[in-house]
């Protein structure tokens, strides 16, 4: 048994207190976005580190704050959303590393590519909240290359040393779920 103890249960995550966003390196800054449509389950166990995960995000969700580029996501240079419309993540596993620290690893799909990726978690708690329903909250980050899901559009700049957009891309999670009764 862990030392970070959750009820056990299935969870949903509420779209209303959970943001899924990403940076990147564009040109000298970083452009950052989220999607606006997903969904997921956490399934927690006795043992924390049998729990498992499951997301599923609607990539033409796709919000960076502008309406061009976020066209451009969903285009086949990016996401193909139209194809591939869902982009997945499915626990393999989960370790803990400290009291409320984890690294949850498993398979994000992208694409039709899938890859295997880990997720350094922090549990932020779990308390009751004012309609009778039990909550928990967790925060959780990676950073993966694009070009390894089969998004490699770019153009140069200054010449053929410098590109447009960076290939690492970093995920921030921050999720709130509900128990399902």
């Amino acid at each position: 048994m862990t030392s970070t103890a959750v009820t056990t249960g299935t969870w949903a995550l509420d779209p209303s207190h959970t943001e899924i966003g990403f940076t990147v390196r564009h040109l000298v800054s970083k452009v950052r976005g989220k999607f606006e449509t997903f969904e997921g389950t956490i399934t927690s166990a006795d043992d924390v580190t049998a729990s498992t995960v499951n997301v599923s995000v609607d990539l033409a969700s796709v919000n960076t704050g502008t309406a061009d580029r976020d066209a451009h996501l969903r285009s086949g240079d990016f996401f193909n959303a139209e194809e591939n419309p869902k982009m997945t993540f499915v626990s393999t596993g989960i370790v803990e590393k400290a009291e409320g620290e984890f690294v949850v690893t498993g398979d994000l799909t992208i694409k039709g590519t899938t890859k295997s990726v880990d997720l350094a978690t922090e549990f932020l708690g779990e308390g009751g909240d004012p309609w009778g329903g039990t909550r928990v909250g967790l925060e959780a980050t990676t950073t993966i290359s694009r070009k390894d899901f089969g998004i490699d559009f770019n153009i140069p700049v200054d010449g053929a040393d410098k590109l447009m957009i960076g290939d690492k891309i970093t995920i921030n999670i921050v999720a709130e779920a509900v128990l399902q009764a």
